[in-house]
């Protein structure tokens, strides 16, 4: 039996969801809170670690900060991206006024920038504000197995 590991955004518990299961309705075994809510999840930068490093879902994470104009204006596509793009990818949102190490670690030099993380290492990146279709095209052209 085949199956992924997803790792909750609430608690950073690490979740076995067999691939026959309905994504959609899993949830945490740990904190029982729903693993995929189709809105990103504001995590810490050790559950961001724990995303890249222990799940094996592809991970979009948005390092922003909230007195950023344009962070603000891209967020509700980042949200929309998350309806459309979740179970096959986990969208997740880091502060990086809270989180200033995990942004420096990450070379984070303006915001906002996405990454996208597959296999425990970062297979892209792009800065600036995007809509909703930009975001999901630019996930699905680096993830040809993320379905349309």
């Amino acid at each position: 039996m085949v199956e992924k590991l997803v790792v909750c955004g609430s608690c950073g518990g690490i979740n076995r969801l067999p691939e026959a299961r309905p994504a959609t309705g899993a949830k945490c075994g740990k904190c029982a809170s729903k693993l995929f809510r189709g809105h990103p999840d504001d995590i810490s930068g050790d559950n961001l670690g724990r995303q890249i490093d222990r799940g094996t879902l592809p991970v979009l994470v948005d390092v922003w900060a909230p007195w950023c104009g344009p962070c603000r204006t891209m967020a509700p596509a980042f949200e929309a991206a998350a309806a459309v793009l979740e179970p096959e990818v986990r969208l997740v949102k880091l502060n990086s006024d809270r989180h200033q190490a995990t942004s420096a670690e990450l070379g984070i030099r303006g915001i906002p920038t996405m990454i996208l993380f597959a296999g425990g290492r970062e297979i892209a990146r792009v800065s600036g504000a995007m809509t909703t279709g930009e975001i999901t095209n630019w996930v699905r052209e680096r993830l040809p197995a993320v379905a349309s």
